[in-house]
């Protein structure tokens, strides 16, 4: 049942991290065919009109090279976020979303800032630090696999890459540490499965209790 539930969570979790991606491609199909200024919805700092950015420009992406480079880290690390952490997800994805968008308002290099890659780096931070302090076997293999296949956002937190804006990745993931501290115990851990060896008996099977009886030494002498 416990196989089969899980199973099902993870197909669940993969449904809905696919929902979103899809959405995205829309999103950037429909500005090219219609030639939507779709730019204008991501984050010029400190402008009051960019000021909505902070909750749409995750939403549009600059091409669609710019895109798929989001694609599948969005997919892998969304969906091991709402498969490991059912409870706190939308709160960590809301974490990481505003956080790289304030973020960016607030200390962003005077550009238009726009993309889902500060959301991702707030989804990959919070499983690696959530992982630490939790310290169960779901998270650490959660995080494991994200540290695999994307621990270069460590790295790319930081500045190297002028077109690249590592102010959304630096703020998306200090979102995303700032959820684990807050929600990360919020949770409840995987049952531990107990196997029969595990279990000791507090009797011995052939000689009974009889260990448990004081030693008597002066009837040895």
């Amino acid at each position: 049942m416990n196989r089969k539930l899980n199973r099902d969570a993870l197909i669940q979790a993969i449904k809905l991290s696919t929902v979103f991606v899809a959405l995205l491609w829309v999103i950037q199909s429909a500005g090219v065919l219609f030639h939507l200024p779709l730019r204008e919805l991501g984050i010029t700092p400190l402008s009051m009109a960019g000021l909505h950015g902070i909750v749409t420009a995750p939403l549009v992406h600059s091409s669609y090279e710019h895109l798929f480079h989001n694609t599948l880290p969005l997919l892998v690390l969304g969906t091991a976020l709402i498969y490991g952490y059912p409870k706190t997800r939308m709160k960590v994805l809301l974490f990481a979303w505003l956080g790289s968008g304030i973020g960016v308002w607030l200390f962003g290099r005077p550009s238009m800032h726009l993309g889902a890659s500060g959301v991702a780096h707030g989804l990959f931070f919070y499983l690696f630090v959530v992982a630490i302090l939790r310290r169960d076997k779901r998270s650490v293999g959660l995080m494991m696999i994200a540290f695999f296949l994307y621990g270069g956002m460590m790295m790319s937190i930081f500045p190297r890459d002028p077109q690249i804006s590592y102010e959304a990745h630096f703020f998306g993931a200090l979102g995303g540490a700032i959820a684990a501290i807050l929600f990360g115990k919020q949770d409840p851990k995987p049952v531990r499965k107990v196997y029969t060896w595990e279990v000791l008996e507090d009797d011995d099977p052939v000689i009974g209790d009889q260990w448990k009886a004081p030693v008597d030494h002066e009837s040895r002498r």
